[in-house]
Formats: structure tokens, C-alpha cells, sequence
């Protein structure tokens, strides 16, 4: 099967690689997880030359990827995007600029290919040639594309680049060649994920090395600190950053561009998504290259604002789906009127059922991997039928229960449990492979102590004993938490 298709007059469309498996297929699907991403970034816009972006797949990347695109003004005309990134399906010694596609599509549409610029680069150095099989298979750049569309009001057509030499003589070839393009009118986008496959601790360490060099803006500082994380013999680590050689051009034409510097917006790692494991992890930062010293806003603590509207829109859905639920039905849909964005931003949310003031169950998703009213919805069935502590619930105490849903704010790592606020935070702790969590209202119900509260989520809920918070990763969250009456 080729991955293209061709037209009468003889315009060929680059058809989607990873479409169904790095991210949604469906445009619907895939428009509303990449506007959640979005909303629930903290970046703001920035007078960006170039940004860095991870491309593995949505669920471990996307709210990373996030904070890279939105420091991109949507309303700014560029004359065309420059898509830079790492051969992950061919091997060769040089720069492959694809030349062959008029259009790249994805389900959210098609993207014009700037061939006339592709081939201007080939003429002006014979570094840059087109290697097809460099961009049949390949995901990192196709991966960028949707958030494109969705940010950017109007986006010109790409000039794909896959970067397969890591000749630093040819580096240097291939930026003189592109010095010409990298203007306020050209945006330069380089896909990378950073450190593979280390265990999550070390992950965190070498991939922090990594961007203290990046914002430097040196390239031979960036490749120090590379080689010197490979020194270190970190067990696992197979690369401190596969984008390596397309983030050397980057940098190389700043250098001699002057005048900008390079910020880092976010971090994570596949260890920090629910789907990910924490013993072999792959890290993902998000930078901007702005001009030097342009004042931006410092993002804050993600503020939790859902209107009234939005709260018994999700409660009525919360019970909607677990009334569906119980008559062999699915139902966690809405309306277009009601799908707000606060709805559709990815949150993490717990659902509480009581009955008579009792618990009646209670399940959550700490991580906001999925829009928040399809969260929700889930999480209503969970705690109506899937809570280990109780059975499932049946459709004659369904009038009777109360549900509360605590919607959370983004999980943020503290150093110590000094900066743990009791009654404002909630509290997620992991150690090895045991982890545990309490909701900030938790304290409230029961009187306890700051120590009791780490010690009973440490050995009731993580099982790592009453002083095992001491030693263990702790994570802060807040919680906005509102429910229905109290039922009759």
C-alpha cells in the first residue's frame, strides 16, 4: 500500500501515517483532544521565531507539544512553516526535503507543501536532496501538523525536512542554506523527544542537563551535555535527544542570527501519563525561540473556573451515564451548545458517590488525558459499579445518591512536603510501583494533622507504610469541588 494518492493532474497527497495510533483518526475526535490541549496550556503567546515540540504519541506528548504551540499567535500571517525533524524510518547522510507531495493530509484537512522552496534548497546545496522513503512512513513531522491547524488562524504551506546526517560540516552547510529563510516571516518548527529510555528518576536528571545547554543557545554546549549524559552511563539511556541533529541547525542559525534566545515552557515524561511505565521512560520538553529579552507573562497555577452552567452540566451528565449505564446503554455525550471549552480541556476529575451520608464509591483520573466531560462521564460509571470496596450499584439506589465531582487541576512535583498545603491540596504519591492519593476535602472530613494525612495515604492508600511519604515522589493537585442536593 502506498501512502499517497494521486490525481488526474498529477498532484500527489501525502495520506496520514500514524492517524489512528499516535493520535485520533477522526477529525471530530481528533479537533476536540488537540483544542483540549490547548486550552489547558499555560503559555502565552510569544513573538516565537521557532519552536521545539515532542512527537510521540498524543496521550504521552500532547500537553507538552501544547505549551509549544501556544506560545504561537494564532492571528500572525507566516509565508510558510519549516517542519525539521530526525529519520526515524531511513538512513542516510544528508537532508531530505520532500519535494515530490503537493499536499500533506491529515484528518483535519489538507497542508500545501512549499515545493518551490524545497527545490531552491536543493540547488543551493547539495546537502539537501529527496530520500522518499525518509517521509512515506515517518511520524514527527506528520504528528506536528494537527496542532498546527488547530493554532495557527490561516497556515501556509510546509517545507518538510528530515534531518539524517549528524556531519557537523554538513550541519553547517545546511543552515547557511536555510540562513536566508529564518525571518519574522518564516516559522521554524523542530520535532524531538528528549532522553530514551532511562527510568523515570534519571530521565528527570539528564533531560534537566539537557535544557539548562538548550537555553544557552550554543549548539556545541548542547552537544556537550549530550555526551556527557552518555558518559555518565545512565543504564537504559539510548539517546539524551533524538531531534539531536535538526535541533543543532536550529540552533546554529541563531547563533548567527543574534538577538534571541532560546525558553524553556514545559517538561514532562511518558512516565508521568497514566498509560506510561516509570522503569523506561522517554522525556519531553517544549521551548520557544523568542527575540532577547521580550517580556512574557510567567505562567501560573492553572486556575479552576467552571461556571454554574458547566457544573450541573456535568453533574446531570455524571448521573445521565450511569442511569445509561444501568439500562445496557452508553451515553457520555453532548450537545454542540453545551460542549464548552472548559468541558472539552483535558482534567483530570473524581467522581463521589454517597447515600445517606455514607460513601458509596468513589473513583478518579489524576492525569487529564481525555477531555473533561468524557472523564467525568467515565468516571461516574467507575464509581458506580467498579469501586473494589463496594458492589455495584443498583437502579433502585440510584434516586437516592448523592454525586460529587472534585474536577483537578494539573499534578505538580514538590521537592519537599513543606510546600504541601494542607485543605488546599490534594496529595499523589508514588514510590517504585506503589501509589496512593487523597483529595484535598479529605482533610476536612477528617480533622487530621498534615503528618496523618501523608501517613494515612502512605500506608492505607500507597502501601508503603506510615513513613513512606518521606522517601517517595509527592505531587500536589487542587481540586474545584461542587455536587448535587443532598437527596431525600
Amino acid at each position: 500500500m502506498t501512502n499517497c494518492t494521486s490525481a488526474r493532474d498529477g498532484v500527489r497527497k501525502r495520506l496520514p501515517a500514524v492517524a489512528g495510533s499516535f493520535y485520533p483518526a477522526d477529525s471530530a475526535e481528533l479537533r476536540e483532544t488537540v483544542d483540549g490541549y490547548l486550552a489547558a496550556a499555560r503559555t502565552a503567546p510569544v513573538a516565537a521565531r521557532a519552536v521545539i515540540a515532542p512527537h510521540a504519541g498524543y496521550v504521552f506528548s500532547g500537553p507538552v507539544a501544547a505549551e509549544a504551540f501556544a506560545a504561537l499567535d494564532p492571528a500572525v500571517r507566516y509565508e510558510r512553516v519549516f517542519l525539521l525533524g530526525p529519520s526515524h524510518c531511513a538512513a542516510f547522510d544528508g537532508v531530505s526535503v520532500d519535494t515530490e507531495y503537493s499536499h500533506y493530509l491529515t484528518p483535519l484537512g489538507s497542508v500545501g507543501v512549499d515545493r518551490a522552496t524545497g527545490r531552491a534548497l536543493q540547488e543551493a546545496d547539495s546537502v539537501f536532496r529527496y530520500y522518499p522513503a525518509a517521509h512515506e512512513g515517518e511520524h514527527c513531522l506528520e504528528v506536528e501538523l494537527p496542532f498546527l491547524q488547530a493554532r495557527l488562524e490561516e497556515l501556509p504551506p510546509v517545507v518538510p525536512l528530515i534531518v539524517g546526517t549528524q556531519d557537523w560540516a554538513k550541519l553547517e552547510r545546511a543552515a547557511a542554506a536555510l540562513q536566508p529563510y529564518f525571518t519574522p516571516g518564516n516559522l521554524f518548527v523542530v520535532s524531538s523527544d528528549f532522553s530514551h529510555y532511562p527510568a523515570y528518576a534519571d530521565a528527570v536528571r539528564a533531560d534537566a542537563a539537557t535544557a539548562e545547554a538548550l537555553e544557552t543557545g550554543s549548539a556545541e554546549a548542547f552537544l556537550d551535555t549530550l555526551a556527557d549524559n552518555a558518559a555518565r552511563r545512565v543504564p537504559h539511556l539510548l539517546t539524551g535527544a533524538c531531534g539531536q541533529a535538526p535541533i543543532v541547525l536550529l540552533l546554529l542559525m541563531a547563533e548567527r542570527a543574534g538577538g534571541l534566545e532560546v525558553r524553556h515552557l514545559a517538561y514532562a515524561n511518558s512516565g508521568d501519563s497514566p498509560y506510561g511505565d516509570r522503569g523506561r521512560v522517554v522525556g519531553y520538553h517544549a521551548f520557544a525561540l523568542v527575540p532577547r529579552g521580550e517580556r512574557t507573562a510567567a505562567p501560573a497555577e492553572q486556575e479552576l473556573a467552571l461556571s454554574a452552567a458547566e457544573k450541573r452540566t456535568l453533574l446531570a451528565l455524571a448521573r445521565r451515564s450511569i442511569g445509561a449505564a444501568l439500562t445496557g446503554r452508553a451515553d457520555d455525550g453532548l450537545g454542540a451548545a453545551e460542549l464548552t471549552p472548559g468541558l472539552k480541556a483535558p482534567c483530570g476529575a473524581f467522581v463521589t458517590l454517597t447515600s445517606g451520608g455514607r460513601l458509596r464509591g468513589c473513583v478518579g483520573n489524576l492525569a487529564g488525558h481525555r477531555p473533561l466531560y468524557r472523564t467525568v462521564a467515565a468516571m461516574a460509571r467507575a464509581a458506580a459499579f467498579e469501586d473494589p470496596r463496594f458492589r455495584p450499584l443498583t437502579a433502585d439506589e440510584l434516586p437516592r445518591v448523592r454525586i460529587e465531582i472534585s474536577v483537578l487541576s494539573p499534578l505538580r512535583r514538590i521537592r519537599s512536603a513543606d510546600e504541601f498545603r494542607l485543605g488546599r491540596h490534594g496529595i499523589f504519591m508514588v514510590k517504585g510501583r506503589h501509589q496512593g492519593t487523597f483529595l484535598p476535602q479529605v482533610a476536612e472530613e477528617t480533622g487530621w494533622t498534615k503528618e496523618e494525612f501523608l501517613g494515612h495515604c502512605a500506608r492505607d492508600k500507597a502501601g508503603i507504610g506510615w513513613d513512606g511519604w518521606r522517601e517517595a515522589d509527592l505531587y500536589v493537585y487542587e481540586a474545584e469541588v461542587f455536587h448535587e442536593p443532598d437527596a431525600d
